[in-house]
């Protein structure tokens, strides 16, 4: 069975998401979408993994931000996120996924913490 349409209305594929470039407060591309991390029990969409550094995906950081502080832009074709370059050398991030365990609440909510305070889009 072939899945030709992913994108319909305001809905969009999770393969589409994924290399999705992203903006920060400056409209300057960032990065881009690695993954999203999708809740099991209430199926939303709670964080989208943003790739940046390195050079062709080597030596990338990977930057977990709270799905809500993204907001896609069509204008730029990809998500735009209040945050800076300079914000986000401070943020959690992780090198490799054993860096990084997403059963641990604490991983989580430092994460929501580092946002908190980073104005929406």
């Amino acid at each position: 069975m072939t899945y030709e349409k992913r994108e319909t209305g305001s809905l969009i594929g999770s393969d589409k998401v994924e290399g999705t470039a992203v903006y920060g407060a400056d409209k300057e591309r960032i990065g881009s979408v690695e993954r999203v991390m999708i809740d099991k029990i209430s199926g939303k969409v709670s964080y989208a993994v943003l790739g940046f550094g390195g050079f062709l995906g080597i030596g990338d950081d990977h930057y977990p931000l709270p799905w809500q502080s993204l907001k896609y832009d069509t204008r730029l074709g990809g998500y735009v996120t209040g945050i800076t370059n300079q914000q986000l050398t401070g943020a959690p991030k992780y090198r490799n996924e054993s860096n990084w365990n997403w059963s641990d609440p604490s991983m989580a909510r430092s994460v929501d913490d580092y946002y908190r305070g980073i104005p929406a889009p």
